[in-house]
């Protein structure tokens, strides 16, 4: 997904993790996925690099699908759809 497509991805939240390391991120996203409504979209900002196989290993575990991600500078952003 291109940058721009990506800044057009509808959010309904934003959890800002950045400085937070494992395993808080991932913590703090289940607890923020379990408060929104199917097809909703949160953005995850994180700038621990683990938070990449750590996000990654937790959709594929909770079948919340990961719409996008990227990366600038040291933040990684994940746009993750709750199922």
């Amino acid at each position: 997904m291109t940058e721009a497509m990506t800044q057009a991805q509808t959010v309904d939240r934003t959890l800002d993790c950045k400085g937070l390391l494992c395993p808080m991120p991932i913590v703090k996203l289940g607890k923020a996925i379990r408060e929104l409504d199917p097809g909703q979209v949160l953005l995850l900002e994180t700038t621990d690099p683990g938070s990449i196989p750590d996000v990654a290993a937790w959709s594929k575990t909770t079948g919340h699908p990961i719409l996008s991600q990227d990366k600038i500078g040291p933040v990684m952003r994940f746009w993750i759809q709750k199922s």
